[in-house]
């Protein structure tokens, strides 16, 4: 799952639903939009304040 968090609590997830690429926008946890592009949610989050979150897998952590 491709996900992006911001400040104060503004996350950026994508999301299929009914079949349909979309981005679920979310507050402190609550439901805010479900936005078509990017653009949607630009209007919504500065866009320059969110950062990608990467999971690392435990194959990362080699000694």
């Amino acid at each position: 799952m491709t996900r992006w968090v911001g400040v104060d609590g503004w996350t950026v997830e994508l999301v299929r639903l009914n079949g349909r690429p979309l981005l679920r926008v979310r507050h402190l946890g609550y439901h805010v939009a479900y936005c078509a592009d990017v653009r949607e949610v630009a209007k919504l989050v500065d866009l320059a304040d969110l950062v990608e979150v990467v999971p690392l897998s435990s194959s990362s952590y080699r000694s």
